[in-house]
């Protein structure tokens, strides 16, 4: 299967980060290559790009996609969580700016052995870097029943969680749950049926809560956006795209810490706290996809975009 991917909110996201021609630019979760072309199609001869991405296919995918830039272009297959040291390798300190998509690509989705999607039969797999040991499987048959309501309350933000942490304890005793339609039926089994009728399905938020513990996707937003914005030029900017409240949140605070670091008490007639704002939170409110662009991409509709500019 080809590795394919439609990029969302790709205008957007591009003139957003109003590319200088000569400019170093970073797409830190580069899929298919989507945003990174159209990047690449502003820059002149003195102009770099840098694609970063975790999964191998997505990374064939984008080389192939990205070649006829030549040597403007690097990619590497890594995690964004290790950006600084990956940069400073190939010689950047300081970029441009900086693109990160954080959706699931629907090569991951409509591929049935990387065990993403809930409505296709699959070993429980879900890594983003297939050169991880740990599985969803691993975490279903080896995590103790308050972690794993834990993880579903908190990642999954399922009002069932601890029904659903019940059920699967109970399972597994049985037998190890080792597939995507065994955890299904197991999450039927826990919601009662008026709510699987009424709600889409049943199954959708403990997988986004599985996927996000396994490949560690908040600790990584959390522990490397201070580090990215750091990494900006004076006009430099991040644009980040979103998918559920738990990953907005966290940029959306961040964003606005960096632009008012001020830690002072409010009745304070000067600051004292010395915190120096970094910048400026470019988009107030989100940008989200246009009726266009949800008509021939239904899986944009939760999606929005955030940006960010140094000072």
């Amino acid at each position: 299967m080809a590795f394919q991917h439609t990029s969302v909110l790709l205008k957007e996201t591009v003139d957003s980060l109003a590319v200088k021609p000569d400019g170093i630019y970073v797409d830190a979760t580069l899929g298919g290559g989507g945003h990174a072309f159209e990047v690449c199609r502003c820059l002149n001869d003195k102009g770099r790009f840098i694609g970063i991405d975790q999964d191998a296919a997505a990374i064939e995918a984008a080389s192939v996609r990205l070649e006829g830039f030549g040597k403007m272009v690097t990619v590497i297959r890594s995690n964004y969580c290790d950006i600084g040291p990956q940069l400073r390798a190939v010689g950047i300190k300081k970029v441009d700016g900086i693109v990160l998509d954080l959706g699931v690509s629907s090569y991951q989705l409509d591929k049935a052995e990387r065990g993403f999607s809930y409505r296709l039969d699959a070993p429980l797999d879900m890594r983003m870097d297939q050169r991880q040991v740990q599985t969803a499987k691993d975490i279903i048959n080896s995590y103790s029943e308050q972690d794993l309501y834990r993880i579903i309350r908190d990642y999954g933000e399922d009002r069932f969680a601890k029904n659903i942490a019940k059920h699967i304890a109970m399972e597994r005793e049985k037998a190890p749950i080792e597939t995507t339609e065994q955890l299904n039926e197991v999450i039927r089994h826990a919601i009662p049926m008026k709510i699987r009728k009424a709600s889409g399905h049943p199954s959708k938020r403990t997988f986004q809560a599985l996927r996000i513990e396994l490949n560690r996707e908040l600790d990584v937003l959390e522990g490397t956006l201070d580090e990215m914005i750091d990494m900006l030029n004076p006009g430099g900017r991040i644009c980040i795209i979103t998918f559920h409240s738990l990953e907005d949140r966290i940029v959306k605070r961040t964003f606005r810490r960096q632009e008012n670091p001020c830690t002072c008490p409010s009745h304070f007639p000067v600051c004292v706290c010395g915190n120096v704002s970094k910048g400026k939170v470019v988009t107030n409110k989100p940008i989200l996809p246009g009726k266009e662009e949800l008509e021939y991409n239904s899986r944009s509709k939760s999606a929005k975009l955030r940006v960010f500019e140094r000072s």
